[in-house]
């Protein structure tokens, strides 16, 4: 049998950090291919948003119908609708204080009715 002598180097955590290279520079990271393809087109785009469109949920703060629509809003400067819907909400409120004003005549005009009513009566 052949005696064979083992030796063994041990660092201090100094000495291994100064001795050892613990970085991953000869990993080789493969590139995956949706970071070397071109984005879609316009017209591509559109296809695939036709194609998922039932898909996308309605609602939600990220990936949905109205986030589509008001990041889009945001982009061309639409407040032309929020102009009308503003102008219709002014309007609702004008009808409730009619409404209000209309109720609380003839609330009035009941109860003076039925007083006179009462004083007829009790003549």
């Amino acid at each position: 049998m052949a005696n064979i002598s083992l030796n063994r180097q041990v660092f201090d955590k100094q000495q291994f950090e100064n001795t050892v290279d613990t970085s991953f520079t000869q990993l080789n990271i493969p590139v995956t291919s949706s970071a070397t393809t071109t984005p879609p087109t316009i017209e591509q785009f559109f296809n695939y948003y036709n194609q998922l469109f039932y898909q996308i949920p309605k609602l939600g703060d990220t990936n949905s119908h109205s986030y589509l629509v008001k990041t889009s809003g945001e982009y061309i400067g639409s407040t032309q609708n929020d102009d009308v819907i503003q102008a219709l909400i002014d309007e609702i409120n004008v009808l409730r204080q009619q409404v209000l004003d209309l109720q609380t005549q003839t609330s009035s005009q009941t109860l003076t009715s039925l007083k006179n009513t009462l004083n007829n009566i009790n003549g």
